[in-house]
Parts: C-alpha cells; structure tokens; sequence
C-alpha cells in the first residue's frame, strides 16, 4: 500500500527530491564564502567581534543555515529516502548507490561542520583563516561532481 503510493508519486518526489538538493546546494556553496568575507572583512583587515558588521555577517550566516540549508537538507533526506525505498529506482548491488551514499554522508558531514564554523565566528572563537575557509568552499563541488556522475553515468 505505501510501496504504491511513493510509486504513483514517483515523479513528484524525484521532482522535490532535486528542489532541495539545489536549495541545500546554493547553501553549502554560500556559507563558507560568507565565513571568508566575515574572517577577512573589508580589505583584509577583519572583522571586529561584536561590530556591526560582525553582527550582520552573523544574522547572513544564521539566517542561510536554519532558513534555507537545515530544511533543504532534511528535504533533501526524506525525498532521497523515500526514492531509495521504491521497488526498481535503485539497484543495490551496482556501486553507483554506495558512491552516493558515501558522498551526501560527506555533504552532510559539511553541512554539520560549517553550522559548527557559525557558532565559532558568533562565539568568538574562529580560529581558522579566510584561505582556509576558501579551501574547504571545494568540498561540495568535489562531493556534487561524485553525486552527480555516480547517478547520471553510473560508471559502477
């Protein structure tokens, strides 16, 4: 009964399923560049904490996390999982699935790591450099590249 109702619906979770994974996307993308413009502020010189500007930054980082990201990625989840239960979308014993799976593992790993990068900048307490934030902004595109090749290609 349920099994045939996620079928029927079928294209409305796939449909729902790419929204948030582009939405939770746009986010991961966004916020370490947030993280790299609030570490290094105007011209380099940094941000003060407890500044205006510190405080704008902030409400950014804040608002793209618990607005757009935390939803996108729970969606993002339940539209995956769903998928991932109907009879003849996923076919187990290839690679392809466990590639997947190991990659939005990773993506949400980051997605965890950057909302522990917010309470360190709004604590205080950051102690990593805008170059550093830079270098994990290529985390995602690395795991989308995995995601999205493992799915559409299915090289395994």
């Amino acid at each position: 009964m349920v099994i045939d109702a996620l079928q029927s619906a079928y294209p409305w979770i796939k449909s729902l399923h790419v929204i948030a994974i582009i939405t939770w996307m746009a986010g991961l993308f966004y916020l370490p560049r947030l993280y790299v413009y609030h570490v290094e502020g105007w011209q380099g010189a940094g941000v003060v904490v407890g500044s205006e500007m510190d405080m704008l930054y902030q409400r950014q980082e804040r608002l793209l996390l618990r607005v757009i990201m935390n939803p996108s990625m729970i969606a993002a989840w339940t539209f995956g999982l769903a998928l991932a239960v109907i009879p003849g979308v996923v076919d187990w014993s290839a690679g392809w699935p466990w590639v997947k799976l190991a990659s939005v593992l990773g993506m949400t790993w980051f997605h965890m790591w950057c909302a522990a990068r917010r309470k360190d900048l709004a604590g205080g307490t950051n102690r990593l450099t805008g170059r550093q934030y830079r270098l994990m902004n290529e985390v995602p595109t690395v795991l989308m590249l995995a995601i999205v090749v493992s799915v559409i290609a299915r090289p395994f």
